[in-house]
């Protein structure tokens, strides 16, 4: 059985995206850091990130500095932090979180509950700032 982010990637569960391409996508944390977090996600599903394909891990890597950026452009963030945790899904995920002190990125102060029209409202801002950054043809809902 898929497991929740093949399901999201697949269109069954909603996801508020802001990048697709062949290897991956990229959609906003149902449970935030801060505003704009972001999990860049290979299409396929792989557990742990030292199984992933070389490729495929240098094409998270690639996406997640391109996206970073737009995260760093929109929200203006001290810095735009990267994580590769992934305990609560079994499928590899990178964080991508603004943030202005190492305070905001504790995993158990995230944000629940949050109206999936706030999370529409600021998928729609990357996906601005992504196009604005010449790449529009990613980002996509």
């Amino acid at each position: 059985m898929p497991g929740l982010f093949s399901r999201i990637i697949a269109g069954e569960l909603p996801g508020h995206f802001v990048w697709r391409d062949e290897c991956c996508v990229a959609f906003l944390s149902i449970a935030p850091l801060k505003d704009g977090h972001t999990l860049v996600v290979p299409r396929m599903e792989v557990d742990h990130w030292i199984d992933l394909d070389p490729g495929a891990f240098t094409h998270l890597g690639t996406v997640s500095q391109v996206i970073g950026r737009a995260l760093h452009a929109a929200y203006a963030p001290a810095k735009v932090a990267l994580i590769l945790a992934g305990l609560e899904v079994p499928h590899v995920h990178i964080h991508l979180v603004p943030f202005d002190a190492m305070s905001e990125l504790n995993f158990q102060r995230a944000q629940q509950n949050v109206p999936a029209e706030r999370l529409a409202v600021e998928a729609e801002r990357i996906r601005r700032t992504l196009a604005g950054q010449g790449q529009a043809e990613h980002a996509v809902a």
